[in-house]
């Protein structure tokens, strides 16, 4: 896999030190197959994927969005994937949580959306129901657990 990323705070050092070519951000979203976004949501990064770099993208690529919902402007994404101007979008955050039972995103066919848990792993879940479990046992033994 040919990995290429940008980012406005990148360096073509520091992609390099991750095995990524650095690139323009206009050559990102024309060249990419799959643009996985991941960054921090801020004053300076909300609306980062519009209509315009959306427009960039090739009709075969997937856009994925597991960062922060409002980073992607969903009007832009929606028309994008109705009028097939990109396969897919992969989304695990939306602009509001939680969706909307009437939200396009929900009926649309070349979308594959989840509720927020691309951080979820079994390791994940065996600690947070583990200690769950500590804690009610500890409760009802009279001896709750104390904060930090």
């Amino acid at each position: 896999m040919d990995v290429i990323a940008w980012s406005p705070n990148l360096t073509p050092e520091r992609a390099a030190a991750a095995g990524a070519r650095f690139v323009a951000k206009d050559e990102l979203f024309g060249e990419a197959d799959i643009v996985s976004v991941h960054m921090v949501l801020g004053k300076r990064s909300r609306g980062i994927v519009g209509a315009r770099e959306l427009a960039l993208m090739k009709p075969t690529a997937w856009l994925v969005n597991t960062s922060r919902g409002p980073l992607v402007d969903e009007d832009a994404l929606i028309d994008a994937l109705r009028h097939g101007r990109i396969a897919g979008a992969a989304l695990d955050v939306f602009g509001s949580e939680p969706l909307a039972a009437d939200h396009p995103f929900r009926t649309l066919p070349n979308v594959v959306a989840t509720s927020h848990v691309g951080f979820v792993t079994r390791e994940t879940y065996e600690i947070f129901y583990g200690d769950t479990v500590k804690n009610i046992v500890a409760w009802l033994d009279g001896a709750p657990a104390q904060r930090a």
